[in-house]
């Protein structure tokens, strides 16, 4: 039985006094949570972090770094020994170069010698698939790539150690033998009380990974699997229980040190917060990820219970301190306290991890080289923002670069490409970054921030009509030619892709599912797109296979494989020379 109102009012400071001495009569221990999700494998400083949402840059905090997190969390541990570090997701996958070009052995590292003892998987650690995930955990070298098992250079064992923590997967189930992927739950004896921690993925995984990524396997539905786990906690000791889930919400105001304790909004209309509506009342704290986003929030459970409900930004910006009490008698939680603090670099009461630094440093110089190849230059800043239509000049470029690396005879013959807007991850900004390139100068680490996933392009025939019916799925509510297993509701927001030069179209939302396009704008060279002929499309080998929900891209025909999409960017660089940002015409509204 957990908490009653008047036990809630009296942890609030709201009850009677007499009441408040029969509860703080009982015996409890304080056992101290470190949280944090969405690290990306952000092995050094992402930058800074606004004060408020209004500030001067000039004002800004400078933020993260994985020694910094270490040095935070051991001072937390200082405070508490009775202390645990948790993650809710993708600590790895959409990484920087540094950790991504030793396929995130860094990550995994420097994760161990920080302390991490908890990891629910989030969608990107399934980037490089279920067995990539397992070496990860395991260790052991990668089978093909020689930047693998570096330890000899940075200063950490050979063969790859894997990681020291568990990956939790509660919800993620290897369909051949009916298994979970990895445990479902871990419990930890802290300050002499059992607890469980429940680690999950979101359910919806399937339709943003590469498909390939996660063949064989099913992720079921995260407050089902939760409540179906609660009477196995409880006849193993447990009373305590927190949830690691990598699914989140948003608050409305601009992430910044003012604001990362807020809940304007209450999630609502989050899947975080209808997940956590049907938890059993026996959930004591929800620690999500996904979302990018910091808030500190009292969510309802399903009996009407507040609980607490946190989320920690990202890359290492900010860190979750929670305080649980926690009978000593019966091992019930009386109260949660929960805290987001910013990883303040400029903090001189914390010392960052020397030896964790070095590690970094290390890894640093082995990528350095390959970081700083300039490989082309830009007219101006070319960026991710997009028209009222959805287009924007980076993707142009981007999309350019793949139809020209597959557009001649014996490379796919392609007269269109198509990128999905979610593999576009950062800005070409003009300034020089601090490898001192010079302005306007495009390096490899540049480009690889843009887009790290080193998909492989794909060309592939689709009719006309599967053009359309393509340009219809990027929109909500639209789920013709949708597997069984898709979801129901179609695409849960808009997902414009960028397109090649040559390719026009135009669209409005209508109100009817797969009615936005007109089919007559569809046009190739200025010829409108006969629905009988075929055509030759390139795509990302994560679209190619249904990422994205652009699920018609599975019926292509004649498949070829092309190069990876970074080095058919660095070759339009070649090409081109000095490359101005897109012309953004493409992809217009409809009247």
């Amino acid at each position: 039985m957990k908490l009653n109102k008047l036990a809630i009012g009296i942890a609030l400071g709201l009850g009677t006094l007499g009441a408040a001495h029969a509860v703080t009569s009982i015996p409890t221990t304080t056992i101290k949570i470190v949280a944090f999700n969405d690290f990306h494998g952000q092995l050094e400083s992402p930058g800074t972090f606004r004060q408020t949402p209004s500030s001067a840059a000039s004002t800004n905090i400078p933020v993260g770094g994985v020694d910094w997190m270490a040095g935070y969390i051991n001072e937390l541990k200082n405070q508490n020994p009775s202390t645990v570090v948790v993650s809710a997701g993708d600590i790895i996958g959409a990484t920087p170069l540094v950790s991504a070009l030793f396929h995130d052995e860094p990550t995994i590292e420097t994760m161990n010698r920080l302390g991490l003892e908890f990891n629910a998987v989030g969608n990107h650690e399934f980037d490089e698939g279920k067995d990539e995930l397992k070496r990860m955990q395991n260790g052991g070298c990668h089978p093909t790539d020689p930047n693998s098992c570096q330890g000899a250079s940075v200063g950490t064992p050979v063969p790859f150690e894997g990681a020291d923590f568990k990956f939790l997967a509660a919800n993620v189930v290897e369909t051949a033998t009916g298994k979970t992927l990895f445990p479902q739950y871990a419990i930890k004896v802290i300050g002499g009380v059992r607890v469980g921690f429940i680690g999950m993925t979101l359910k919806e995984t399937p339709t943003i990974v590469t498909p390939t990524g996660v063949a064989g396997l099913a992720f079921k539905d995260e407050a089902a699997t939760v409540n179906a786990l609660i009477p196995k906690l409880r006849a193993r000791g447990v009373e305590a229980v927190v949830v690691l889930i990598h699914q989140g919400g948003t608050i409305p105001v601009t992430q910044s040190a003012s604001t990362i304790n807020n809940c304007d909004g209450g999630l609502d209309g989050s899947p975080i917060k209808t997940i956590v509506n049907q938890l059993d009342d026996e959930v004591d704290l929800v620690i999500s990820g996904h979302t990018h986003q910091a808030y500190n929030c009292q969510i309802a459970n399903k009996a009407g219970r507040l609980i607490s409900v946190t989320s920690a930004n990202s890359q290492g910006r900010v860190l979750t301190d929670i305080d649980v009490a926690i009978s000593t008698v019966n091992g019930e939680v009386s109260s949660v306290s929960a805290e987001n603090i910013v990883v303040d670099r400029s903090n001189t009461a914390i010392t960052p991890n020397t030896a964790i630094k070095t590690i970094v440093d290390n890894y640093k110089a082995l990528s350095t080289p390959i970081a700083n190849r300039v490989i082309g230059s830009i007219s101006a800043a070319i960026t991710r923002t997009a028209t009222t239509a959805g287009e924007s000049a980076l993707g142009d470029v981007i999309a350019d670069a793949q139809l020209l690396a597959t557009q001649n005879p014996g490379f796919g013959e392609a007269v269109v490409s198509f990128m999905n807007p979610g593999g576009i991850r950062a800005d070409l900004t003009f300034p020089s970054s601090t490898a001192a390139e010079g302005d306007g100068r495009v390096t490899y680490a540049e480009a690889f921030t843009v887009q790290p996933f080193g998909n492989t392009l794909v060309t592939l025939t689709l009719t006309g009509a599967q053009i359309h019916t393509l340009l219809e799925q990027q929109f909500t509510g639209c789920t013709v030619g949708y597997p069984a297993s898709a979801p129901a509701a179609g695409q849960a927001f808009n997902r414009i892709m960028q397109v090649s030069s040559g390719f026009s179209y135009a669209w409005r939302e209508k109100g009817t599912p797969c009615d936005n396009v007109d089919p007559t704008s569809i046009t190739i060279n200025g010829v409108v797109v006969d629905p009988a002929a075929s055509y030759r499309v390139t795509v990302n080998n994560f679209m190619a296979d249904g990422g994205d929900q652009y699920y018609v891209l599975t019926q292509g025909t004649n498949r070829l494989g092309g190069a990876l999409d970074l080095d058919a960017l660095e070759n339009y660089f070649t090409v081109n020379g000095t490359v101005a940002p897109g012309s953004q015409n493409r992809i217009l509204p409809a009247p």
